[in-house]
């Protein structure tokens, strides 16, 4: 498998110069950690740990983490005066990965996790220079967007990031939901955990361009999903299927856990840990499967889209709960090859206005789309204002959520957050008609 997850020229860029200047003058330092240095990997690992309040990692832990993330470029930021001055106060990790955009284009984007701040340095301005310092150093190699997930929806709209494709989780009441959907000809089958880790990232290759939002998948993420780390906990109560359609090709994937019930054998409870389906018939055959269980009540799946055909593949809607949740996080940081990489749903000709606290992507911009969906992006001055385009103000943390098509620019405009001469048109030329989603964290 291709990939452009792993990136040396990325890992070794030095820190942006202004965040390290700002640090300095608050007596911290903030620099890069790398992988090739045990005991400074292992003290911004324990640091990581410490800002998710989980408990402290072993060796084994350690060196597995190690291993599996070596793809990453990691950056913490330390306090010469601290009791323990190679641990750091805060820690930062990123990489380059695709994020696919609608119509089946990928464009490089830096991934950002493991961003924590220790209680002890709160209110010292330490994640701003962090986030900022990392957003300019990508800027800076011209990587044209950012992306994350995050444990607090409210902390990164200060820096850009808008919350892009939305997830949903489903909790079915099996017995109620009565399978109506459509009965595919190929076989279910289950297989070892580790024959799961083979199939998968290829599979997730084949399918992930089609669904903006969704990313390429570090191999280590296939090791947590599988089972198969060596430190991974309760691995032997994953389970694992495969659908194999009728030419003999493995077109899904599925991976689940059952709890049981004490009080009453016939209702456990199934997760869905992760669900990969490549055709309509894996898809149907392996919820299928999931929902006609022997001696289940419940099963439950995160991570999906939010638009799901599940929802018309059961007999009793309400037999299902669908809750929703803010997932993929964007930050457009080079406003026209970001809208050059994605389609459009209708022709259109739109000067943008984009406002950026931080100046990295602001500009006035005029988009021409095309019938056939792809558009040029080209930066105009101030004074040039096209009279036949149609005018949209907008910050670029409505850009970016607008950027997938998961938000209309009209329900934007009506809630305040764009202005426009015309949302209509906006809303069709920037709307798709594949819904965005992120099937895991990172």
């Amino acid at each position: 498998m291709t990939s452009s997850v792993t990136s040396p020229a990325w890992q070794t860029a030095p820190v942006d110069a202004a965040s390290r200047q700002a640090l300095t003058t608050r007596g911290l330092e903030y620099r890069t950690v790398s992988h090739g240095d045990l005991a400074a990997y292992a003290g911004w690992l324990q640091a990581t740990a410490r800002g998710f309040q989980d408990g402290e990692r072993n060796d084994d832990h350690i060196s597995v983490n190690r291993e599996l993330t070596a793809y990453r470029r990691l950056t913490g930021v330390f306090d010469p005066a601290a009791p323990v001055a190679d641990t750091p106060v805060a820690t930062l990790a990123s990489w380059i990965a695709e994020v696919s955009a609608p119509g089946g284009r990928g464009i490089p984007s830096c991934a950002i996790t493991s961003v924590t701040v220790a209680p002890t340095h709160r209110r010292r301005g330490i994640a701003r220079a962090m986030l900022e310092g990392e957003l300019r150093a990508a800027s800076a190699v011209g990587l044209p967007m950012a992306m994350l997930t995050v444990s607090e929806s409210t902390l990164y709209g200060r820096y850009g990031f808008a919350p892009a494709a939305a997830s949903a989780s489903w909790t079915i009441e099996a017995k109620r939901a009565s399978w109506v959907g459509p009965r595919p000809d190929g076989r279910v089958d289950f297989i070892p955990r580790a024959r799961l880790r083979e199939l998968a990232p290829a599979l997730h290759e084949r399918t992930r361009r089609a669904w903006p939002g969704e990313i390429e998948v570090p191999a280590g993420h296939w090791d947590t999903i599988a089972g198969t780390r060596r430190d991974a906990k309760d691995a032997d109560k994953l389970r694992a299927v495969q659908y194999t359609d009728t030419q003999g090709e493995v077109a899904g994937l599925a991976a689940y856990t059952v709890e049981g019930n004490d009080d009453d054998f016939t209702k456990a409870a199934v997760a869905v840990v992760y669900l990969l389906t490549a055709t309509d018939d894996a898809y149907a055959a392996l919820w299928r499967f999931l929902l006609e269980l022997d001696l289940v009540a419940t099963v439950r799946a995160s991570e999906q889209s939010v638009d799901e055909p599940l929802l018309w593949m059961i007999d009793d809607q309400r037999a299902a709960k669908v809750t929703l949740r803010d997932h993929q996080y964007l930050r457009i940081l080079d406003v026209p090859a970001s809208l050059e990489a994605r389609s459009y749903g209708a022709p259109g000709r739109f000067v943008l206005e984009v406002t950026d606290s931080l100046g990295i992507a602001d500009g006035r911009f005029l988009l021409d789309a095309a019938v056939d969906g792809t558009a040029t992006v080209t930066r105009v001055a101030d004074d040039e204002r096209p009279t036949d385009a149609v005018k949209v103000a907008l910050d670029i943390r409505e850009l970016s959520a607008a950027y997938l098509g998961g938000v209309s620019l009209a329900t934007l405009a009506r809630a305040g957050r764009v202005q426009t001469t015309d949302a209509d048109a906006a809303a069709r030329t920037f709307g798709w008609h594949v819904p965005p989603r992120l099937s895991i964290w990172y």
